[in-house]
């Protein structure tokens, strides 16, 4: 059976934790394919909120094996931490298998990551640093300590000794900061981390081919989202992997033609966290109005995302880059306090009218949002459960959203319980 991949379509937090909850209950493996614990997925079941920074979602299904790839990088303090708070929930996380090909993120990453973007001032990314942008940078430079280096501490200790030197001599000469210790960093590693990790580690690659090849269903999970792509996003106010579904492939090892669904997450309107550009961003009351209604803060960061009106010349990109085959729209519940609502459907740049998202991001940080506005429909929709149960402007507006976008709408989120949303024909 061909694997299904689930990817943001916007700057992420468009609820991809719930969507991915609600598909992984017809799920064998929920294999996440890249980034780090620098995105959370928030995932309300029965009342209790579980947010997810490493595990994947399948957790909380006993039938499902939860799998941590090659393209994500892990610490493994962190993914010990999120094992035991959830065991101590009652969720078993002895399913999870962790490839023993994805990097690790070492103290020295934080270091880096925090001083790097102190140094930015005024032109600093917005990072959550948490080591994501420097493990990856080791990673292309070949200089990566890998999850299976835990299982050889002898092989361990020579990769960091070596990268260290290059490590602290770069904190104390560029940044001004003191050296780390390679000792301490080995006990923490090897004596304390390695033997809970080690239990673990696997071939997850050979894990989900056996899985295609017996007729199971592989669900393939990103975080962040098509706008933070390294490659496809608003660089460089981006992540440091690549989210879009063509990651999915290199991040898991499943080739193309083991993928025949791609949905994509789109919120009913867009947020975004930390530095980079927005067109349709929204201030005053209209904000104020989201974030409150729309818990709009970080799962990880606790940092107030940045709200504004829903923009389909993203929408439609990221359709295109991700052969979108059907989208999932979460939070439009959150829109039902306004008289009216507002989509972007294309841009003004120099008099002149966009319909594709800008090659240069000069234009993009200038461009100015054509609008067309729609009447809002009021009322509660968290206890809809079919189409009918929706009001008319309220179904306009999601075919609205499927015809810009190019994608059918299938599933829409109508509030932040696993139940709650409603499923639109096929």
């Amino acid at each position: 059976m061909p694997a299904t991949v689930v990817v943001g379509t916007q700057w992420g937090d468009e609820g991809k934790g719930k969507l991915t909850d609600l598909l992984a209950k017809d799920m064998r493996l929920v294999v996440r394919y890249q980034g780090g614990h620098n995105a959370g997925h928030t995932i309300v079941v029965g009342g209790e909120s579980f947010a997810l920074q490493l595990v994947p979602s399948g957790v909380l299904y006993p039938h499902t094996t939860p799998v941590i790839g090659n393209g994500v990088v892990v610490d493994p303090a962190v993914l010990v931490a999120e094992c035991d708070a959830l065991e101590a929930r009652g969720v078993d996380t002895s399913r999870l298998v962790v490839s023993g090909n994805a990097h690790l993120i070492m103290p020295y990453h934080y270091e880096i990551d925090r001083a790097t973007e102190r140094s930015l001032g005024r032109n600093k990314l917005g990072t959550t640093k948490r080591g994501i942008g420097p493990a990856y940078a080791d990673k292309a430079a070949r200089v990566g300590l890998r999850v299976q280096d835990l299982l050889d501490p002898k092989i361990f200790r020579q990769k960091l000794e070596v990268v260290l030197r290059e490590k602290n001599a770069v904190l104390a000469k560029v940044f001004n900061r003191l050296a780390l210790d390679e000792e301490e960093i080995a006990r923490l590693y090897l004596d304390d981390l390695a033997p809970r990790v080690a239990p673990m580690i696997g071939d997850t690659v050979g894990l989900v081919h056996e899985a295609l090849d017996a007729g199971e269903s592989v669900m393939l999970e990103g975080a962040q989202a098509t706008f933070l792509d390294l490659d496809h996003g608003t660089y460089p106010y981006v992540t440091s992997s690549n989210p879009t579904a063509g990651g999915a492939c290199v991040g898991s090892g499943v080739g193309p033609r083991d993928i025949d669904r791609v949905v994509g997450i789109a919120k009913a309107y867009v947020t975004r966290v930390g530095s980079g550009p927005f067109p349709t961003e929204l201030g005053g009351e209209a904000a104020d109005l989201l974030v409150e209604r729309g818990h709009e803060y970080g799962t990880n960061t606790g940092r107030r995302r940045r709200p504004g009106w829903l923009d389909l010349v993203m929408l439609r990109h990221a359709v295109r880059v991700n052969t979108v085959s059907e989208i999932a729209l979460t939070k439009l519940d959150v829109l039902s306090a306004l008289d009216s609502v507002k989509v972007c459907v294309a841009y003004e740049s120099d008099g002149e009218r966009i319909t594709r998202m800008p090659y240069h991001q000069s234009v993009l940080h200038r461009v100015t949002p054509v609008y067309e506005e729609l009447p809002g429909w009021g009322g509660d929709l968290s206890s809809a459960t079919a189409v009918s149960d929706l009001p008319r402007e309220a179904r306009d507006y999601v075919e609205c959203i499927a015809e810009h976008a190019g994608a059918p709408v299938r599933l829409v989120g109508v509030g932040p319980g696993r139940e709650q949303f409603v499923r639109f024909a096929a």
